[in-house]
C-alpha cells in the first residue's frame, strides 16, 4: 500500500488542490501499478467513488480491476439509444458476471424523439455533432455523477488511444471532481494480458474487426488500409467531451 506524504489529502477538494500537489501525486503514481493507483485513490481522495464505462472493446479490464477493490462501486454508463445490440448484451453479461452496481443514464429525450426533432446530427456538421454529444453523453454523465454524489471519478482511458489522451496524467481535476486513470499507461498488449490472465472477454464485436465501439452510426470495423482512428466518426474528432472540458467535442 502506498503511503501518502500528505496526511490531509482526503480534506482536499479539486478546487483547492494546487497544480504543484497534483504534480507530486502524479510523479509518485506514475511509477505504480494500476491496482496500487486504485488503492491510493480510495485511501486518499474523497468519496463517493464512481467508475464510468462505455462497455467498449476492452472495458472488462477496468470493471474487473475496480470491483476487486470495491465490489459495490457505482458503475455509470451513458446510453445514447444508438448502441450496438452486442453492446447491450455485453452490458448484461458483465453486470451478471461481476455483480456490477450498474447505473444507466440517458438523455432526457429518447433517441427517436431527438432524431425526429434534430435529424441525424452525427451526419451533419461539427457543431451538430457537438450538440448531439452534449445532449447524449456529457449531460447524462454529469447528471449521473452528481446524483451518485461522485467526488472522484475513475475512467479507463489510455494514452495509446487518441492524441488528446497522450498527455493525460494518472490523476487530474475535471469539472469539479478528481478524475483518476489507473491504466493510463497500458498498451494493447497489457490489456490483452490482463484479460487473458483473468479469463475476461473482449466486446463481442472484437471478433468482427472492431477495435473501438461506440454508436452504431459512427463506428466501423478496422479494415486493410485504415488507421485505428478512422474507425470512429470517419477519422474525425474522436473525443465526445466526456474526457475533455465537456463542450461536446
Amino acid at each position: 500500500m502506498l503511503n501518502s506524504s500528505q496526511a490531509t489529502i482526503s480534506k482536499h477538494t479539486p478546487d483547492s488542490t494546487s497544480e504543484s500537489l497534483l504534480s507530486q501525486w502524479n510523479e509518485m503514481l506514475e511509477k505504480e501499478s494500476a491496482i496500487a493507483r486504485v488503492e491510493w485513490t480510495m485511501d486518499n481522495l474523497p468519496s463517493q467513488f464512481v467508475l464510468s464505462s462505455s462497455f467498449g472493446i476492452q472495458s472488462a479490464v477496468m470493471l474487473h480491476l475496480l470491483t476487486q477493490v470495491d465490489p459495490e462501486i457505482p458503475v455509470l454508463i451513458t446510453d445514447t439509444g444508438h448502441l450496438f445490440p452486442e453492446t447491450y448484451q455485453f452490458i448484461d453479461q458483465l453486470t451478471e458476471r461481476l455483480n456490477l452496481n450498474l447505473h444507466v443514464y440517458s438523455a432526457k429525450q429518447s433517441a427517436a424523439w431527438q432524431q425526429a426533432k434534430y435529424g441525424e446530427e452525427w451526419a451533419k456538421g461539427a457543431e451538430e455533432l457537438k450538440a448531439y454529444n452534449r445532449r447524449n453523453k456529457v449531460e447524462p454523465l454529469e447528471r449521473g455523477l452528481s446524483e451518485l454524489g461522485a467526488n472522484t471519478w475513475f475512467s479507463g482511458v489510455r494514452r495509446q488511444q487518441t492524441a488528446h489522451r497522450e498527455g493525460l496524467p494518472v490523476v487530474s481535476t475535471l469539472r469539479g471532481r478528481f478524475k483518476v486513470h489507473p491504466i493510463i499507461d497500458w498498451s494493447n498488449k497489457d490489456v490483452h494480458q490482463y484479460l487473458t490472465k483473468h479469463g475476461l472477454p473482449y466486446h463481442p464485436l472484437w471478433d468482427h474487426g472492431y477495435v473501438s465501439v461506440g454508436d452504431v452510426h459512427s463506428t466501423k470495423p478496422l479494415t486493410l488500409g485504415m488507421d485505428e482512428s478512422d474507425t470512429r466518426f470517419s477519422g474525425g474528432q474522436r473525443e465526445c467531451g466526456l474526457h475533455t472540458d465537456g463542450d461536446g467535442i
